[in-house]
């Protein structure tokens, strides 16, 4: 059943995971022994201090397929029950909740590994744009998606 979807709307990742997670049990009862769960929020600093906000674009369609081929991959390689992405565009404010990566599954090494693999696959290479905004006014686009530890 893996879901991903992208919204404009603040995230409350929290309140999405149990809401989604009741879902899961209902549908699985017994069989849920673990979830794993990243959430990622907007920072004020990232090459340098004073990021005050971000503009987040992707490529309609493109992306949500992206998304949902990710999804799909952790699924052959792990033995879940169900993972989610919930990715956040527009414009976000510093402690906005961006993405949110959940995998459930019987057991805990499936849930985290895949957990894992959703948000490095999703961070390096899925199509979004990031413009940062800093206290002067300037803006800036984000030249790479590639991850850092």
């Amino acid at each position: 059943m893996m879901k991903s979807w992208i919204t404009e709307k603040p995230l409350k990742p929290w309140e999405l995971v149990a809401d989604y997670e009741r879902e899961v049990i209902a549908r699985l009862p017994g069989k849920t022994g673990a979830s794993a769960v990243f959430t990622g929020s907007m920072r004020d600093f990232n090459e340098e201090e004073g990021i005050t906000g971000l503009t987040l674009e992707h490529f309609p369609g493109m992306t949500e397929k992206y998304l949902q081929k990710i999804l799909e991959e952790a699924g052959q390689q792990w033995s879940l029950n169900d993972a989610i992405i919930v990715h956040r565009v527009g414009n976000i404010e510093v402690d906005d909740c961006i993405v949110l990566v959940a995998a459930w599954s019987a057991r805990r090494v499936a849930a985290f590994e895949a957990a894992r693999y959703l948000i490095e696959e999703l961070k390096s290479r899925a199509p979004f744009w990031k413009k940062e905004r800093f206290n002067d006014g300037t803006e800036r686009w984000v030249e790479s998606n590639t991850p850092r530890e």
